[in-house]
């Protein structure tokens, strides 16, 4: 007998799904309440599917809602449910994934997979062929809800769906779902393509058995009329271009037509899906020789994809030139004020990761234009085609120039600044004859009338100045700081932060050069101190600091400090330890370091011991809140590595290190984060007070080598790496606690740059003191090894990590053989190693050579592209 809704039950349950539609906090409470009651009833959630699925009086809303509120008992209590509830809400979802409304549809798709998700996909066989069957349906209605739900699936549980535990789905389903790319219907088509694409970065089998005709199916859909299609097209293209570019490559001339057009789509998620294209093809080593001859017709195109939209200026109230005086708001100060220290590395030619900092000067609080858009994609896709390119970009990009730097319309005339900052670090050498002119043109944009030409002004500049310091300072550099400085005091918040910026990039750039302006610059500094809202004052106490670490020493005049010191001290004595800004006062500031090193070892100890008391009677204390000893503890990391050595009688006088050890196992990832930094800068400052705890430190390390928690795992890494250098042959018993973890994250796709860099060090430098413990590993990780290191700038950290590659070889040089060309690449990514790196280079090479034969050398270094090639002859002979 099926079971039936009792009338009164029923009506309790629509009470409260209309009350809980009701914005009243009192009655808002009360349904929670009214919730849990019913939550003892174990046929509560029949009524709930019943309501969803078969109360058609009910209006969708409701229905919808019921199908919601079921949806979050299924994650809360699923385990729980009686067998004959959870069998009664499966077949209901079975029987009504066809419900003529899209929304009641929808909302079972979203129960389906709910349910799937919490491990049932393997004890409910018949789910998977149900949905497949249902999608043969005559009625659209069925095809579409059940295509719906299958989506959602893959994208809950691809992994699963690709593995040996449920015998294999995907050989049924994807050639199942490419037969629908032809569908009539575009809603299908999409949902088909949609499917399929969640299978391409994990490349499942099923997928790669099919690619040819997966590709000429998304071939034939190229002109599809529906928006939705083409930009799951566009998705598919650009993540083949990361698996499988060798199954593009023969279609690659079409390909990039295709995507130039998409890419001027009149739907702009369309446009930014195609954009993406490009940014992933420079990426790629055919980059160069694939998209040369189109050059021409894809420059004008990223360019007209660099000015702001309409709904944009609206939103940044491009039209408010004056706010200074209004408040920020709670929601402008986003925490994001302070990012936890998360450690990177430089890259060529460029501090951070490539295009990170195009258009710094839109981080900004407003959160619909903090998401990524056409844009930011566009002028992020222009910089790293002016990185591949260089000099060969200008040609088509100079006379666009022109027009959009001088042009009357101040949004084009604004993207053309934009333009010139994309390109900054690609094309230096070629723009330098212009600059003269340029960098003038562009100083007279910081008056603009209009706030967002003179922000994006203050961008530029900063991209271009190292090229103004290598100028005599009168040229360039002393009008640039000038109107900088008035920039700084500009009536528009946006265009305070964005000079700020710009000027603390400029210290760094200039350093002493600054010292004859030193009394200017204070002045402007200290006068903004007393203009600024709460937000910039984050900003500019960093050009403080920056300016601290410039000029160093010649700040230590007594006039300076006069100047300086009164608003800092007023400031730092303003604040409750609470205040979340007591951070950035300290850089430079050596004399006062006692005080603020106590003050943050103390703010950590009472915020540990407050977490403590709320974890054993949290109904008599209040939580604490973490984030001032996340801020103490990134403070006391800026300490660490502002006074070096000089921290260590600091260290010596206090208990961090057993704070240190509660830290770094906080809940809170944030806590962790920042513990983690500081642990690698105290071992690069004062090891020997480090080196005791390490045995208890290194088991937290391995088990927060989780890449779900990127910047802990980022920083715990980088920690690892640092004490690795210090322990040396004595790090041998810990390897084991690590090694797994970081060649499994190294292999990881979508994983960060900084994480993949950051890991490869620390596997090089593991390599480096135990290499009889490391090498055997050298196939699992060699490729993307070499891979994740080839873009960073030559320092200490590249050198220690390619000794550690090195000495790797020699233990077990077989370990290479398949990957050698990823070796070379990675060797030929050096401009000046140290000579006795360089002769280990040589050796490994000349062996490998030796090795194979001149015949076998010769048809291998035939692969090489040509750049290569003549790298490794120039420099190493072979």
């Amino acid at each position: 007998m099926e079971w039936q809704p009792d009338e009164q039950g029923l009506q309790q349950v629509l009470q409260l799904l209309k009350d809980s539609q009701s914005p009243d906090t009192a009655t808002q409470r009360a349904v929670q309440e009214k919730l849990e009651q019913l939550n003892q009833f174990p046929d509560f959630n029949n009524y709930l599917i019943f309501v969803l699925t078969s109360l058609k009086s009910e209006d969708e809303p409701t229905r919808s809602l019921s199908g919601l509120i079921l949806k979050n008992n299924v994650k809360a209590h699923y385990q729980n449910f009686p067998p004959n509830v959870a069998d009664f809400i499966k077949r209901e979802c079975l029987n009504n994934i066809g419900d003529p409304s899209p929304l009641i549809r929808a909302t079972i798709g979203i129960l389906i997979t709910t349910i799937a998700s919490k491990g049932e996909l393997q004890t409910w066989p018949e789910l998977l062929p149900q949905l497949c069957n249902l999608l043969n349906s005559e009625d659209y209605n069925t095809c579409e809800g059940s295509f719906g739900a299958l989506q959602k699936i893959c994208e809950d549980s691809s992994e699963l769906l690709d593995s040996d535990a449920l015998n294999r789905p995907l050989n049924i389903m994807i050639p199942k779902f490419l037969q629908f790319f032809k569908h009539c219907s575009p809603k299908i088509r999409s949902h088909a393509i949609a499917c399929v694409n969640q299978f391409i970065i994990g490349r499942a089998q099923a997928l790669m058995d099919n690619i040819d005709t997966f590709i000429e199916s998304l071939f034939a859909l190229a002109g599809d009329e529906d928006s939705e299609v083409r930009k799951n097209v566009c998705r598919a293209l650009v993540m083949l271009l990361e698996v499988r570019i060798d199954r593009l490559i023969p279609h690659m001339h079409s390909i990039i037509q295709y995507m130039l057009q998409r890419t001027q789509d009149p739907d702009e998620n369309v446009a930014l899906e195609a954009c993406e294209f490009w940014l992933t093809l420079a990426e790629q080593p055919i980059c160069k020789e694939a998209l040369s001859g189109h050059l021409v017709q894809l420059i004008p195109i990223l360019v007209n994809g660099m000015k702001y939209s309409e709904i944009d200026i609206i939103l940044l109230k491009g039209d408010v030139e004056e706010d200074e005086t209004i408040p920020d708001s709670e929601q402008d100060i986003k925490p994001r004020f302070h990012k936890s220290r998360t450690v990177t590395l430089q890259h060529e030619g460029g501090e951070g990761e490539e295009g990170e900092d195009i258009d710094e000067d839109e981080d900004d609080d407003d959160d619909t234009l903090s998401d990524w858009n056409l844009r930011k994609c566009s002028a992020a896709a222009l910089d790293v085609l002016a990185n591949v390119f260089r000099e060969e970009l200008l040609p088509h990009l100079l006379p666009l120039l022109k027009g959009l730097l001088f042009h009357p319309d101040w949004v084009i005339k604004e993207s053309g600044i934009l333009v010139l900052g994309a390109i900054a670090e690609g094309c230096m050498q070629g723009m330098v004859p212009y600059l003269p002119e340029l960098i003038p043109h562009l100083i007279q944009c910081l008056c603009d009338k209009k706030a967002l030409v003179r922000s994006i002004a203050c961008w530029t500049l900063s991209r271009y100045a190292h090229w103004v310091v290598s100028q005599p300072p009168d040229a360039h550099l002393k009008p640039l700081m000038t109107e900088l400085l008035k920039r700084i005091l500009d009536g528009n918040k946006r265009v305070q932060e964005a000079a700020c910026s710009a000027f603390a990039t400029l210290e760094e750039e200039a350093c002493t050069e600054l010292v004859p302006y030193l009394s200017f610059i204070l002045d402007t500094l200290v006068f903004a101190f007393g203009k600024y809202q709460h937000k910039n004052l984050l900003i500019l106490y960093d050009a403080i600091g920056t300016l601290a670490d410039s000029v160093g020493h010649h700040l230590n005049q007594p006039e300076y400090i006069q100047k300086l010191m009164p608003p800092l001290i007023a400031k730092w004595n303003e604040l409750k330890d609470e205040d979340k800004d007591l951070f950035p006062l300290l850089d430079g500031f050596l004399p006062y370091c006692e005080p603020v090193y106590q003050r943050c070892v103390t703010l950590v100890q009472k915020t540990l011991a407050q977490a403590m008391m709320y974890s054993q009677q949290p109904d008599q204390y209040e939580a604490p809140d973490k984030d001032f000893m996340i801020v103490a503890l990134d403070l006391l990391s800026g300490l660490a590595e502002g006074l070096g050595g000089h921290v260590d009688t600091l260290v010596a006088r206090s208990n961090i290190m057993t704070l240190l050890f509660q830290c770094m196992q906080d809940t809170m990832p944030e806590v962790r984060q920042s513990s983690f930094a500081l642990l690698g800068d105290l071992t690069k400052a004062c090891f020997p007070h480090v080196k005791p705890c390490i045995a208890e430190f290194m088991p937290i390390l391995g088990t927060n080598l989780n890449p779900e928690f990127i910047s802990v795992c980022n920083n715990a890494t980088w920690a690892i790496g640092e004490i690795c250098m210090q322990m040396g042959v004595e790090m041998q018993p810990y390897i084991a606690m690590v090694l797994n973890q970081l060649v499994e994250i190294i292999n990881r796709p979508n994983t960060p740059k900084t994480l993949l860099e950051n890991t490869a060090i620390t596997i090089g430098r593991l390599g480096y003191v135990c290499p009889q413990e490391v090498a055997p590993m050298l196939p699992q990780f060699i490729r993307p090894w070499c891979t994740s290191l080839r873009n960073i700038r030559d320092n200490e950290e590249k050198d220690s990590a390619f000794r550690g590659i090195c000495i790797m070889i020699g233990v077990n040089p077989g370990g290479v053989v398949q990957d050698f060309i990823f070796f070379c690449d990675a060797v030929a990514s050096w401009v000046n190693p140290k000579d006795d790196l360089r002769d280990m280079f040589y050796k490994i090479l000349h062996g490998f050579k030796e090795q194979v034969g001149e015949e076998n050398w010769q048809q291998f270094s035939e692969q090489f592209p040509p750049l290569l090639k003549e790298r490794l002859a120039a420099c190493y002979g072979v």
